[in-house]
């Protein structure tokens, strides 16, 4: 199977994904998580005519163009939030008023208390009233039945306290999907322990972990699989059983002789898209389809993983939330030369370094190996270089991913 492009590639992988099905949940547990369809109002807000202001709430007949100052009006009672007045405000009357309390009966208007002396029950009001001043009238900020947030929305704190308001104690959100982390492998063993002959430390599910519940999912962590066939089949077993959205398995997909997992994955029924992907680094990619489940296969390599993921998961795990899956690079200004490229495209780990002109500069680090955890930590940006592309020089545009871009 020859190498596919990676546009080529992400468009396979996101053919015919659609949002999962949506979940009610608790308004509290709404973080960040992405409604299902739109929310509309359950009350209207304000519910009734409130005073924006503390002050007196008064008549503005009682201020016609011209009237002398200060207007004497008698004072009749109290309007508190929680405690309106049950009575109402006639002409030549005033009621004491705080914000957020109901405007009685009669009131049209609002005196504010830095403009008004009081002389035991007579109010002086030293300022001209006009019609409906200082007041939020009933359906201000919204009406029963409106729709204000819309489906496919990322829940942020201010939609929360927006659906709160709304009076909604819980609201359809996506269900969060489920991916499955398979790390493949005699090498591997989990971090803390000790090493033996030729073991490493088990890195790229921890990693793929945080990534995957960064992004909305929910990450089972499915062990280490054995370079063995009975090894394989009992973990792709468990992995059916788990009801996952997505598996992801690590390494074991490329050429070697103990690289078993594509031909686990197809004896478990799995229809291969493709094998081998145009891209540096993570070229053994592999994508399938084992029943409802999406199946991608990362490279071993640390780098070549989190990179993959960060091109292929990414947007597979925001488009089974509802979320747009497309991902726009941003300009930047190279401030060293890069090389040209041959017909894979490259992702250079690069570190953010200043600013010009509104562009950002960045610096690829000269070591690119795709074992090299360490230079991926400090990256902050990937630089895209497409297919056959020229000589970049210092001070040139290029195409940059942010990696901490959610």
């Amino acid at each position: 199977m020859s190498l596919i492009p990676v546009k080529d590639a992400l468009a396979r992988i996101l053919d015919g994904v659609t949002a999962l099905e949506g979940e009610r949940v608790p308004l509290a547990d709404g973080l960040d998580r992405v409604t299902a369809n739109d929310i509309q109002a359950l009350r209207t807000q304000p519910p009734f005519d409130a005073s924006a202001m503390d002050g007196y709430a008064v008549c503005s007949v009682d201020f016609p163009d011209g009237v002398d100052l200060p207007v004497r009006l008698k004072l009749v009672g109290e309007s508190a939030a929680g405690h309106p007045f049950s009575g109402s405000v006639k002409p030549g009357e005033t009621a004491r008023i705080f914000t957020g309390a109901i405007v009685p009966d009669g009131a049209d208007a609002i005196l504010i208390q830095e403009n008004a002396t009081v002389e035991g029950t007579t109010i002086l009001a030293d300022e001209r009233i006009t019609n409906g001043q200082f007041i939020r009238k009933r359906g201000l900020d919204f009406s029963k039945g409106d729709s204000l947030i819309a489906g496919g929305t990322k829940m942020r704190p201010r939609h929360l306290s927006l659906a709160a308001a709304m009076n909604h104690a819980d609201i359809e959100l996506v269900r969060r999907p489920r991916v499955g982390i398979l790390a493949t492998g005699d090498e591997l063993v989990p971090p803390g322990s000790k090493l033996g002959p030729g073991q490493i430390i088990s890195s790229n599910n921890i990693g793929l972990h945080g990534l995957v519940k960064r992004l909305g999912g929910t990450p089972i962590d499915l062990g280490i699989a054995a370079d063995t066939k009975a090894s394989l089949a009992e973990t792709l077993a468990n992995a059916k059983a788990s009801r996952l959205d997505i598996l992801v398995t690590i390494g074991g997909a490329s050429v070697g002789d103990h690289d078993l997992v594509l031909g686990a994955l197809e004896r478990e029924g799995m229809n291969l898209g493709f094998w081998r992907i145009a891209m540096r680094p993570g070229k053994p990619l592999m994508f399938g389809r084992l029943d409802a489940m999406r199946v991608l296969g990362l490279p071993g390599n640390p780098v070549s993983a989190m990179v993959c993921a960060e091109i292929f998961l990414r947007p597979l795990l925001r488009a089974r939330l509802g979320l747009d899956p497309s991902r726009l690079a941003s300009r930047a200004i190279t401030d060293g030369d890069l090389p040209e490229n041959d017909k894979r495209q490259d992702y250079l780990r690069a570190r953010i370094t200043g600013d010009k002109d509104g562009l950002r500069i960045v610096t690829a680090f000269s070591r690119q190996d795709s074992s090299m955890l360490g230079n991926l930590a400090r990256a902050d940006c990937l630089i895209l270089r497409p297919p056959f592309a020229p000589v970049a020089q210092a001070g040139d545009p290029v195409d940059i991913l942010l990696l901490d871009d959610v």
